[in-house]
Formats: C-alpha cells, structure tokens, sequence
C-alpha cells in the first residue's frame, strides 16, 4: 500500500507548528497521541465528518507533527518522537494549557464555530 509523504523534519518550521496546532480539533488530535502510542482513526473522539478529520491529519502531517502509516485499509497515526528533538517541551507546553488536548472553547459540529448561524447560542 502506498505510504503517505511526510516532510522531513529539517523541513519543518516552528510556525507551521504552531499553525497546525491553531486548530482546537488537531490540538485535541495531538492530546490524544500524546502518550506516545500509535492509534487507528476510529480511536478519535472528535465531532467532525470523515472528510474533515482527513483534511486535520493532512494539516497534522504536512507540518511535521505525526507520522501516518496505512495497513492495509486501516491507517494509523502517531507523534513524531524527532518533533521533540527539533523543538523540545513544546508539545508538552501547549497541551500543558489545553487540558487532555481539547480546550474548554472547543468549537462542537461539523466545523460550526461560535458566533454563526448554526450555533444555537
């Protein structure tokens, strides 16, 4: 099966880094891998359509951020371990204000934010 390109980690810059981790669903992606282990897409609890997570783990891995690997008809994820070598305690900085990896002001739906039409507040 083909395997997804990743950049290599010489490539990746802080502010991608931190761009990619702008997003309140690739922090709670990202919080969720934070234990090192290596983890299937269904093993995300996050509200948004298959597309949508597709686009967060493409946005996650362009970065420099994770490793993606398919099997067969799975894909799995996982931290890259050279991220820490690169920029080290950043990861852990900011999860470190962003409790299990999911902000308080997380937006809910199916990208819906606060302040649209959609939301019921």
């Amino acid at each position: 099966m083909r395997q997804l390109p990743h950049p290599g980690i010489e490539e990746t810059s802080l502010c991608g880094v931190l761009a990619a981790l702008s997003d309140p669903v690739r922090l709670a992606i990202v919080g969720r891998l934070a234990d090192g282990a290596e983890r299937g897409w269904g093993d995300f609890d996050v509200d948004v359509c298959p597309s949508t997570l597709s686009h967060h783990m493409k946005t996650l891995r362009l970065a420099g951020i994770i490793d993606h690997r398919k099997d067969g008809t799975r894909c799995f994820v996982s931290l890259r371990p050279d991220l820490e070598r690169r920029y080290p305690g950043l990861l852990a900085c900011i999860l470190k204000h962003a409790p299990d990896g999911r902000p308080s002001s997380a937006p809910r739906g199916h990208g819906s934010r606060p302040g649209h039409a959609r939301d019921p507040a």
